[in-house]
């Protein structure tokens, strides 16, 4: 099995599941044993500094908390992107891949404001359990496609289903066009 960890998951159309219609899921683990990851496009109206005080100083725009995910929700992850002139390993940094990791929330925020570009803070997650994952994408439920550097901090994430869409070209572009409701059409 190739890890997929990094990588998006895009809803088809064809999903059904309200926890999921629509959304960009960043992959932060898959393993043998299942897969998590957050959800890209769904912002709250909470600041970030309202739950995690300091956090909020490095958050980026728009600066409050996303939910991750049906899995947990009091829970919180907190994804960080390195900054490029970085090269040292950064205390609390956990690498999902190239400049893009998770960061222990029980870090001093001022240890990390010199190392990273941003972070994003995430309630809740996703997760699969063994095989669950790979059924969905044979299915059809999920598109499998590459993350962007900044994907997980783009300032208007609920564009970015449609965004990694069009940037695939051919039918997936597409498929960006199509409407929530096909009956309404």
């Amino acid at each position: 099995m190739e890890s997929m960890t990094g990588r998006l998951l895009v809803a088809t159309p064809t999903l059904k599941d309200p926890n999921f219609d629509r959304t960009v899921v960043l992959l932060v683990a898959h393993e043998t044993g299942g897969a998590l990851g957050v959800v890209l496009n769904r912002a709250t109206e909470v600041p970030v500094s309202d739950v995690l005080g300091t956090w909020g100083e490095l958050a980026g725009d728009p600066a409050v908390l996303f939910e991750g995910g049906p899995v947990q929700p009091e829970s919180a992850i907190c994804l960080a992107r390195t900054r490029p002139e970085v090269k040292k390993r950064v205390s609390g940094f956990h690498q999902v891949s190239g400049a893009l990791g998770t960061v222990d929330l029980s870090t001093d925020p001022e240890r990390l404001r010199d190392s990273v570009a941003g972070v994003r803070v995430f309630a809740g997650y996703s997760g699969w359990s063994a095989g669950q994952l790979e059924e969905e994408i044979a299915s059809g439920s999920w598109f499998l496609l590459d993350a962007l550097p900044g994907d997980p901090f783009i300032n208007r994430p609920d564009d970015l289903w449609a965004m990694v869409l069009r940037r695939q070209g051919d039918i997936l572009a597409a498929v960006a066009h199509f409407p929530p409701d096909p009956a309404m059409n």
